[in-house]
Formats: structure tokens, sequence, C-alpha cells
């Protein structure tokens, strides 16, 4: 079981002050959070792709790979890496860069993305948006494939037996596809035996259980080993030493990065009562003491059979110190009570079938 946080690096108005971070600060801080995580024990870190004001983190790859030589276990993800709109041979360059770097740790989470600001940025057509994603990724799924590579498609121009450098350190760079629970791209992934990443932020991740025989079965119709198919998480969470503090510290900064992005798209304010009714066992959003962390991630293990819980954090701006805290409590508190607990599930389960 691994457990991991995400991150959009995230540069909106303080809560509190009204000021903005600059883009400078929160990427120094953002590699401050990663080098933390991977002291306190913590398995995976990842960051986002935006590419507009309010977030810092449209150089997925640089961010990581500062924080590569100061880390030695965490592993270093996209999360996720808006395919679409990337050119497939700059990005495998990019993470194997990475993987290089910090010997063996890289993996693409590769997805939609729920913004579009990518597009227009780099000239592509939101008409083509599915058709772009599925040529994408049968590229960069080739691309890891062999060294040498020839291509021909219709978004990028032809090429033919040229080398691909540098070359991963990983045999296969793992490249997991990222739903927000969308059949189509849960049966993609199945297909092609990639692991699945979940984006749960919202109603009850319940709802997203028959997604997981989806994914298997298409795995298993395509002749895929199901025993080794990967699925993780990624939902809202924030932990602190008591759930009053949690919620007084998380629901001001989350209550307005919603606001500020309802208003731009026309949604409806979000109210103390979604706040309330989404940390209840059965809501999207991780919020609490240690063990009530814990045992909300227990619980939806349960139902959804995932093997990695990414935390994403902060929504909106924190304080920096309060981020880290989180990241503190994760690793070396909520993480050792779900890891005690699957291995003794697990052992368990081995008995019982012996």
């Amino acid at each position: 079981m691994e457990i991991g946080i995400d991150t959009f690096v995230e540069t909106t108005p303080d809560v509190v002050t009204g000021e903005t971070i600059s883009h400078a600060e929160r990427l120094r801080q953002v590699v401050e959070e990663i080098v933390l995580a991977d002291k306190v024990g913590l398995d995976v870190f990842g960051v986002g792709e935006h590419h507009r004001k309010e977030f810092g983190d449209s150089a997925t790859a640089v961010i990581l790979a500062a924080a590569a030589p100061m880390t030695k276990n965490i592993r270093l993800t996209s999360s996720v890496t808006v395919l679409s709109a990337a050119d497939p041979v700059r990005l495998f360059q990019q993470f194997a860069t990475l993987d290089g770097i910090s010997n063996g740790r890289a993996e693409i989470i590769a997805g939609r993305g729920s913004m579009v600001d990518a597009f227009p940025l780099f000239g592509y057509n939101l008409n083509d948006y599915d058709a772009l994603f599925e040529e994408k990724l049968e590229l960069l799924l080739k691309l890891r494939e062999s060294e040498k590579v020839t291509w021909n498609g219709g978004f990028r121009p032809a090429f033919k037996d040229l080398g691909i450098y540098p070359r991963p350190v990983q045999n296969k760079l793992p490249v997991w596809l990222g739903s927000g629970g969308n059949a189509g791209s849960v049966i993609r992934a199945g297909q092609l035996g990639l692991p699945l990443v979940l984006a749960i932020i919202g109603g009850s991740p319940l709802n997203f259980a028959p997604l997981v025989p989806l994914y298997k079965k298409a795995a298993e119709r395509a002749g895929h080993d199901v025993s080794k198919l990967q699925i993780a998480v990624h939902s809202l969470g924030y932990v602190a030493e008591s759930n009053s503090l949690a919620v007084d510290q998380y629901f001001p900064p989350t209550q307005a990065s919603f606001n500020y992005f309802a208003k731009e798209r026309g949604w409806a304010p979000y109210t103390r009562a979604q706040f309330d009714a989404s940390r209840t066992l059965e809501g999207a959003l991780y919020l609490g003491d240690p063990e009530t962390v814990a045992n909300k991630i227990l619980f939806m293990r349960k139902h959804l059979g995932f093997s990695r819980f990414f935390m994403h954090l902060p929504v909106g701006t924190m304080p920096h110190e309060e981020v880290m805290k989180a990241i503190e409590l994760l690793g070396t508190e909520v993480a050792p009570r779900v890891r005690e607990e699957v291995a003794k599930l697990e052992n368990e389960g081995s008995e019982s079938r012996a």
C-alpha cells in the first residue's frame, strides 16, 4: 500500500491577507514539501500541469528534477500530464531525464486534465480532444518500448527509425492512465494493461466502485495479468493533530479556492454543508486527525481495491508550515497505521486461503 501527496502548486490569493504568493516562492516551497515527504517515508509525490496564473506547475518534470537529488526513495510523478496538448517525444525525454537524475524513480500519469488552458497555448483544436489523446498515448507507449522508433500519425510530423534519448533507468518508464470516472478511459487503461488513477474529488467515492471490475474485465479480455494491475486514488485531504484543527485550517482556503473557480465557470458557491458532507466516512474528502484519515483510507480501500493513495494538498493557498505539518503527519502517523492494517488483512487473507 503506497501513500503520497500531489499538488497543483496553487498561487491563489491568501484568504486571510488577500496577498498572492509569487510563483517563484511557491515553487521553492513545493521542492521543500517533496524533500520532507521523502524524509517522513511517503511513497510518491505528484505535480500537476496547468498553464494559467493561479498555478505554478507548467513545467512538471523540472520541479520534480529540482527535488530529485535531495531525495532518496520517493517516487516522482506527473499528476497529471495533459497528454493531448503535449509532444510525446519531448515528454518522454523529460521524464527519462528525471528518471536518470532520480536513479529510477520517475513516473508519468497521462490524462486529459480538468482545464483546457493548454490547448490554445500549444495550438490544438478542442474538437480533436479524443483523437489527440488516443494518438499521443499510442506514441508515448511506443517510445518506451524501444530505443529507435518509426512514427506516422495525424497530429505530429512523421519520423523513421530515429533514436529517442536519454533512455530511462527503468526498463519501462511507468505510465499510468488518469481518469475522472469516465468508463471509456477506464476500459482503455484495462485494454492497454496500464495502471489506473481515479481522480475522486466530489460526491461519493463508492460510486466509482463499478469501474474497478470494468477495468479488470477489459484487461483480462486483452490478455493482461489482472493480478499485476495497480489502481490508485487521488482525492483532496488534510491532516492535523485534531479533527477540529483540521477543519479550522483547511475549510477557509478551500472554500475560497472553490468559489474563485466556481465564479469563473458559473457554478454555485461551495458551502459549509457540502464540505461537512464530503468529510463523512463515505464522502470524498480525507480530512481530520491521523486516526480519522487512516480509517477512511482503509474504508475506501476495502471498497475500491486501490494500492496507492494520493492526498491532494493543499487546495488554495495555505501557510507553508501548515502544509509541511500535514505532510509530516501523513508520513509518520497515517501511513504506518494504514500499512500495518493492510499487512494484517493480507496476512489473514493468505492464511485463510492456505
